[in-house]
């Protein structure tokens, strides 16, 4: 073949592949569009197409996931549920981790409250947390044979009742605390904290918490998107994640 037909031939295949991806693009905003046209409030995060053939992905900026056909008419909500070798698979659950991955990155661990692994860190988890609530206070009193496992603790404010309200204004004067970790500690344990305010994230880690697919506390979130919800002993974690 001439230098001529190969150019001929490599045009007429990146003609195709532009073609292809356009095509792609046209369908992705169609649905978008006849989505957020169709439920008032939507907003629509991203499309693509569904390794399940005929179904396109759509995530929502609230962390929904809704399943739709090409042309945006019909809709299912729920998990895509996958038959593999070594069983059942959750497409859409690992879909969300990796979109969790990504958000979590971008938001670059602002303000968060830490509690660093000893020794060697082998294991980060992020933990959405309420000062209020027990399970979340059950977890925070293994922090230490967390730490002792090599796992470092994050912690990210999710107050379920709320901005302004008084486990929000809590975590507030907790973050304004000269000492976090030590202001933490008391009122986990049930102990009364000075109020203090200041300029804080605890708003916009209550809204990345919204956008992840936090709905309850603790929820502890894997280094690579996947999320535990509820408590989880500290020793049953640490085996979780290969450590013991």
């Amino acid at each position: 073949m001439n230098m001529k037909s190969v150019a001929v031939s490599l045009g007429v295949l990146l003609s195709l592949s532009w073609g292809a991806v356009s095509q792609a693009g046209e369908i992705e905003d169609r649905i978008a569009k006849r989505l957020t046209d169709a439920v008032p409030g939507l907003k629509v995060g991203a499309v693509r197409a569904s390794e399940a053939k005929g179904l396109y992905e759509v995530q929502s900026n609230n962390g929904d996931t809704i399943y739709t056909t090409e042309d945006g008419t019909y809709l299912l909500t729920g998990d895509l549920l996958k038959i593999t070798e070594s069983g059942i698979a959750n497409v859409t659950e690992e879909s969300r981790a990796g979109g969790r991955k990504v958000r979590m990155d971008e938001f670059g661990g602002k303000g968060i409250i830490s509690y660093p692994a000893k020794g060697e860190e082998k294991a980060v988890i992020d933990v959405f947390t309420d000062i209020d609530c027990p399970y979340c206070r059950k977890l925070h009193d293994e922090v230490p044979q967390l730490n002792d496992y090599g796992i470092t603790v994050n912690y990210y404010a999710f107050p379920r009742s709320g901005p302004n309200t008084a486990s929000f204004n809590k975590y507030v004067s907790v973050w304004c605390a000269e000492d976090q970790q030590k202001a933490m500690d008391a009122a986990k344990g049930g102990r009364a904290v000075d109020q203090a305010s200041c300029e804080n994230p605890v708003a916009e880690q209550y809204r990345l918490g919204g956008m992840v697919g936090v709905t309850g506390t603790p929820a502890i979130l894997l280094e690579d998107g996947n999320m535990i919800r509820g408590y989880v002993p500290a020793r049953n974690l640490a085996e979780g994640l290969g450590l013991l």
